[in-house]
């Protein structure tokens, strides 16, 4: 019985070699990072896997490298507007008020 508790474990690392050799979980992987970064999420995201999982194979070099610069590029724009909004009040404490509070 002994050999019958390691099989499933040998089974499941061979099932894991198999799939990715298949380039099945570089796939998942993509479909659900693509999926994160979206600012709006889809109603329904199963059906959005289902829809990008035909294409996550076949997206080019250009493609990740885009889709990776937009994600930078957003969550830059995030820390610069919370940078912006954290100097504005700053700037608030030493404008100086007028008489009439303008």
């Amino acid at each position: 019985m002994a050999s019958h508790h390691r099989t499933p474990n040998s089974n499941r690392e061979t099932f894991r070699r198999y799939l990715e050799k298949g380039s099945v979980i570089d796939s998942l992987t993509t479909v659900l990072v693509t999926l994160y970064s979206l600012q709006e999420k889809p109603s329904n995201p199963l059906e959005f896997i289902k829809q990008h999982l035909g294409a996550a194979g076949h997206i080019s070099t250009d493609s990740e490298a885009l889709q990776q610069e937009l994600t930078e590029l957003r969550q830059k724009c995030a820390a610069l507007t919370e940078e912006n909004m954290e100097l504005k009040a700053k700037l608030l404490q030493f404008e100086p008020q007028s008489e009439n509070g303008v």
